[in-house]
């Protein structure tokens, strides 16, 4: 083997497969280890090199935690090889020849091969190879590895008979497509594989992580492949747990495809299921956590006085069934996507991931409110009850109080003491108070300047009104936060915010709202470290929290904790998948600019997407979107230095940044990718400069400082040493924190 490869430096063989041979290597222009992948000499062939691409293809197409990162294909004479994430660790089937795992080691590990897989099926790639040699195992969890075989299913299972034909096309004519082992019946008979492939797959290996042995086994390859497409491996037995997981491995071990689980999400559900019911404490019985939507209610005649309430009162009830930990509540901005749609309760389910939904209907009769509920059973939209009341506005609290706790009789009738107590408590004294409070909601949802001022006196004139309303004053906290960073006198509503929700904490400590809210505001000032270790402590008692979670994707950013913060946004959205997190800056920071410009998709971002195509290289697309975003109106500067940059004007570029200086100062994230510019154009003392500012301001950016290819002109700028030692000495601290509060187990460990 030479001892390079284009711009890589090769350093030792660490792995071979069947058709290809795996290197550590450098790549010696940013300055990062990397795997080299290439063919095995023995094996060059056309086909060969067809699948080496196959593999480059289907890796570049998904991006996830769990799925081993491609950086880039090249050639160097006639070798292809790939460039691959370097990975620490070892293979499960390095682990299972120490023997089985435990259950919980088996759901945790099964689980994230799952979530690797559900992000496979979605673009429509199946990976056809799943086996314990193609599943690493780091500290920071599962990567699969080996896409040789993977290929696209909707055009095959489009194809209908003529699939089974082509199914094997990828090998040579009459061979199989993957391990005899792992592969499902329909492999077996020569059938297009889809996703169900891969979920039987994935149950042959938890069943060998639990057994310790192979589900299926033979003295030849025909003997396998014979009991893969007819034999059931025997039932596993031995602890409560193993036999509870013992009917969800055998569900996905089902011959026929269609009897397996749907998707590899609702296979790793059950898993988590099984796994928590066998642990519960005898006879009382698993308490599974149920998942409710409030949609907005419909307004069956308009009128001013009243149609705020369409959005703020399912909005009300939301946030105070979020203090129940056997609810998990769908926030108001997932709701907001099916306004004015009749309700398909099948559909809802589907794109929601819901057990029930509550939808109402409004009518102003005279000086009365008439509200008609339903709490629907999803999908099958059985009915759970229905109410109608008439009440005046003075009612509204007392009408939104029955129905919570009608709600929490349907779906989680057996409440703890703690849990009994946050019902009981931020009652509002007076009816006034609390339409100040909705009508000040309703305002929020569209964050402008005006809107947010105008809130900021509703929630005014509410505190005034009832002082011992926890709630509004964590709005009216979150609320002085918006202005002073974005308007005007950033002093005065510094410290108003700060106030503001040091009185929602005293009045109630456990206001899940309240430390929601809280989270990036403690960020911004400085005290990640603090955020983090705050939200892990609530975590071991609210891990059914969606918006808990996607705090933690902050925190742990700012904190350093990179691979925490991916953790944290996996996590969130396992409980709500339309959860909205800031999980593309994580991307960012480790340097996946794909993954970064793929969680935007289409929509696109504001500043991120942009910076990632410029990172990429793809500058004419990034300063096509620059430009069309400043011809619609006001935007940052941090925008309009990097439409200077791409297009070679340097001076603009440094005065724009120079006249954001007051706003980035609010906001160390932001100052972060100024400072990039500013290296990128060649201002390194400046940058290093504004980079130590950022990092005495609390966000911890070591690995970008040494690994961001636009920071690289300062490694040799006097004093980078010095100012990349203090940030990892303070990672190394919050790292510290971070251990000792729980995080790896917390994010890590099964859902409730």
């Amino acid at each position: 083997m030479s001892e390079t490869l284009g711009h890589y430096r090769i350093v030792r063989k660490i792995g071979e497969g069947g058709m290809g041979e795996v290197y550590e290597a450098r790549d010696e222009r940013l300055a990062r280890p990397v795997a080299i992948k290439i063919i095995r000499r023995a094996c060059e062939s056309v086909e060969a090199r067809k699948r080496l691409w196959r593999e480059a293809r289907s890796l570049a197409r998904v991006s996830h935690p769990h799925i081993c990162q491609i950086f880039d294909v090249d050639e160097d004479g006639e070798t292809l090889f790939l460039v691959l994430e370097l990975l620490e660790g070892e293979s499960l089937a390095q682990r299972l020849a120490r023997g089985p795992l435990s259950p919980a080691e088996t759901v945790r590990i099964g689980g994230e091969v799952l979530a690797a897989l559900d992000a496979l099926h979605g673009p429509g790639i199946v990976h056809r190879d799943l086996k314990p040699s193609n599943v690493f195992l780091t500290r920071h969890g599962v990567k699969l590895l080996d896409f040789g075989l993977a290929r696209a299913y909707h055009a095959t299972c489009a194809a209908g008979a003529e699939a089974a034909r082509t199914a094997t096309d990828i090998t040579r004519p009459g061979s199989l497509s993957g391990t005899p082992h792992y592969m499902s019946p329909e492999q077996v008979t020569g059938m297009a594989a889809g996703p169900e492939a891969d979920l039987f797959a994935a149950g042959a290996i938890l069943y060998e992580m639990l057994a310790g042995r192979r589900a299926f086994e033979g003295d030849s390859c025909v003997d396998v492949l014979y009991n893969v497409a007819h034999r059931h491996p025997p039932s596993l037995g031995g602890s409560p747990e193993i036999e509870a997981l013992d009917p969800v491995i055998r569900r996905s071990l089902a011959k026929r495809p269609q009897d397996r689980y749907a998707s590899a999400a609702e296979m790793s559900a059950a898993l988590d299921s099984a796994l928590r019911a066998a642990a519960a404490p005898p006879h009382a019985g698993p308490r599974a956590a149920m998942r409710l939507i409030a949609l907005p209610f419909r307004v069956l005649r308009r009128d001013e006085d009243t149609d705020f309430l369409a959005y703020s009162l399912p909005d009300a009830i939301s946030t105070s069934l979020s203090g129940i930990d056997s609810l998990i509540v769908r926030s108001s901005l997932a709701a907001a996507r099916f306004e004015g749609q009749a309700p398909d309760p099948r559909r809802i389910a589907a794109e929601a991931g819901v057990d029930a939904i509550l939808t109402g209907a409004l009518l102003r009769v005279g000086a009365q409110l008439r509200v008609a509920c339903q709490l629907v059973e999803a999908p099958s939209g059985t009915m759970l009850w229905s109410e109608t009341a008439q009440v005046s506005m003075a009612d509204l609290f007392q009408l939104q109080d029955g129905l919570v706790h009608r709600i929490v009789q349907s779906l989680a009738p057996q409440l703890s003491e703690r849990e009994r107590h946050a019902l009981r408590r931020d009652v509002p004294a007076s009816a006034t108070a609390y339409e100040y409070y909705l009508r000040a909601n309703q305002l929020t949802l569209i964050r402008t300047i005006g809107n947010m001022k105008l809130a900021r006196d509703l929630y005014r004139q509410c505190v005034e009104e009832d002082a011992g309303y926890a709630p509004a004053w964590a709005r009216l906290g979150r609320v002085h936060r918006f202005i002073e960073k974005f308007d005007e006198e950033p002093t005065q509503n510094f410290r108003l915010s700060d106030a503001a929700f040091q009185r929602a904490f005293e009045l109630n400590p456990d206001l899940s709202l309240a430390h929601n809210l809280y989270t990036p505001i403690e960020c911004d000032r400085g005290n990640a470290p603090q955020a983090m270790v705050r939200l892990l402590e609530r975590a071991r008692f609210r891990s059914n929290d969606p918006d808990l979670f996607a705090g933690l994707v902050q925190a742990c950013r700012y904190a350093g904790e990179l691979e925490a913060s991916l953790a944290a946004d996996e996590r969130a959205r396992r409980l709500d998948p339309q959860v909205t997190t800031s999980v593309a800056h994580t991307y960012f920071l480790l340097g996946d600019y794909q993954r970064t410009l793929d969680y935007y998709g289409s929509r696109g971002g504001y500043y991120l997407d942009c910076a990632a195509l410029a990172a990429l290289g793809r500058n004419e697309e990034a300063l096509e979107r620059l430009r069309r975003r400043e011809a619609t109106g006001t935007v940052h500067a941090v925008i309009q230095s990097l439409r200077a940059y791409l297009e070679g004007d340097f001076g603009e570029a440094a005065r724009a940044i120079e006249q954001s200086q007051d706003l980035t100062r609010k906001d160390p994230e932001t100052q972060f990718y100024t400072s990039r510019h500013m290296a990128r154009i060649g201002e390194c003392g400046p940058a290093l400069e504004k980079i130590s500012s950022v990092i005495e301001a609390g966000f911890l950016c070591a690995f970008s400082l040494r690994h961001d290819p636009w920071l690289e002109a300062l490694h040799a700028a006097p004093g980078f040493a010095e100012v990349a030692r203090e940030a990892e000495r303070r990672e190394t601290e919050a790292h510290a924190a971070f251990v000792a509060a729980g995080g790896e187990r917390i994010l890590r460990g099964p859902l409730p």
